[in-house]
């Protein structure tokens, strides 16, 4: 089915719209492959069965069709026997937080989804349709995304900006039965706890033994803080664009006052420099940029995971003077931590074993199948595999469905 993927070149896409150089470039713009590329769309519905004759076409439809409604009806769990529902999830957004180019609106987010939706597929052999709203009222989204889930055996919400995500990601998780993951939020801190865990072991440390420093106190921010807590974590301090969250502010929105509560132990205060004076960690997930003089500050033999595209917190160039593993989200340095590794496989491993949901301990899990992945070939160029390396996918697939079983809310 959905998310077909398909060669621009091929005969298909020429059918579907391919794009000559005359449909998205003047005599003053150079052509643009990504404009032809994009040209109808990266997605197509394909059949899983034939209908060739009028007999393939009365079991595929009517009259074959009425029988298996009428079981579902008789047994609603036969609908994921009889259907696609446990092997596809709804890719939705409002557009308003979508990659760096933040609020642009659901149409204007669809290529964003559309690629979402064939990394599923082409990564976690998942079914995905993207689903664009034209709300951003919290209710309204919540509303429309519980009367469509019957359709789904899964909900990755996606670019919904901060702090509405939280709110929205919890009251879906409270009424829906079927998994709800905020990939903004959890996709990136599995890869990054993943990350860490093989550049603490490289380092001879362990996870207890670090003081990280986040920049950035939004839906990634936070979730990243929160998990690496849930692992073990030594401490952990946040940083918004005025300084540390810590108790003694009195600018906090809900979402930072529990994190404030959560987070910097050492009752720090200040400004991000303040934070990072010693720290073993720095995670940006900001934008702007660190000054050289707060990196030099940091703890000797220090990571440096600056997240931010396509301009990193800190420049390669500048953490590698300071720090013995460096991580980007950029495909054109190593250790890219890129929320590919970590989704496709997570809901592979949900909708395998029809889990009603997905815990902490199933993203604890992923991350540490994914830090595994790297096995006696980890370096300091190398904590992270490849989203190419075919082991990702199967080996957080298995994780994630063992986990769900062993916590009880696997369905299968």
């Amino acid at each position: 089915m959905a998310a077909e993927i398909v060669n621009p070149r091929s005969d298909h896409s020429k059918t579907h719209g391919a794009a000559s150089a005359d449909d998205i470039s003047s005599a003053d713009e150079p052509f643009d492959p990504a404009f032809a590329l994009h040209r109808g769309g990266k997605m197509a519905v394909q059949a899983t069965v034939p209908i060739r004759d009028k007999d393939d076409l009365s079991l595929a439809y009517t009259p074959g069709v009425a029988k298996v409604c009428s079981a579902i009806a008789e047994n609603p769990e036969l609908v994921h026997d009889y259907t696609w529902k446990s092997q596809v999830v709804a890719v939705v957004t409002d557009g308003t937080a979508v990659l760096g180019l933040g609020d642009i609106g659901p149409e204007a987010s669809l290529p964003v989804m559309e690629g979402k939706a064939i990394l599923f597929k082409q990564f976690g052999g998942v079914d995905a349709v993207p689903i664009a709203l034209a709300t951003t009222d919290a209710d309204e989204i919540i509303e429309t995304v519980v009367r469509l889930a019957p359709s789904f055996g899964g909900v990755n919400l996606e670019d919904i900006s901060a702090p509405r995500c939280f709110e929205i990601e919890r009251k879906l998780q409270e009424r829906l039965d079927i998994p709800v993951f905020h990939d903004d939020q959890h996709g990136t801190a599995v890869v990054t706890l993943a990350a860490l865990r093989n550049a603490a072991k490289l380092s001879g440390r362990t996870l207890g033994d670090l003081r990280a420093v986040i920049s950035g106190a939004g839906a990634a921010g936070v979730a990243i803080a929160k998990f690496l807590l849930e692992a073990g974590i030594g401490d952990v301090a946040v940083a918004d664009r005025k300084g540390i969250v810590s108790r003694d502010r009195d600018d906090l929105t809900d979402v930072k006052r529990e994190l404030a509560e959560l987070t910097n132990r050492a009752g720090l205060s200040g400004p991000l420099e303040t934070a990072l004076a010693g720290a073993d960690v720095f995670i940006g997930v900001s934008g702007g940029t660190v000054p050289e003089p707060a990196v030099a500050s940091m703890a000797p033999g220090a990571f440096v995971f600056a997240m931010a595209n396509p301009n990193p917190e800190v420049h390669p160039d500048i953490a590698h003077k300071y720090a013995a593993v460096v991580a980007t989200g950029r495909s054109d340095y190593p250790n890219q931590i890129n929320n590919v590794l970590a989704f496709p496989g997570i809901f592979a491993g949900a909708l395998q074993v029809r889990a009603s949901r997905i815990t902490e301990g199933m993203k604890i899990a992923a991350a540490n199948a994914l830090a595994d992945v790297v096995g006696d070939e980890l370096a300091a160029d190398y904590v992270i595999p490849s989203p190419f390396d075919e082991r990702v996918a199967p080996a957080v697939t298995a994780a994630v469905a063992a986990a769900a079983r062993a916590e009880g809310v696997a369905r299968r």
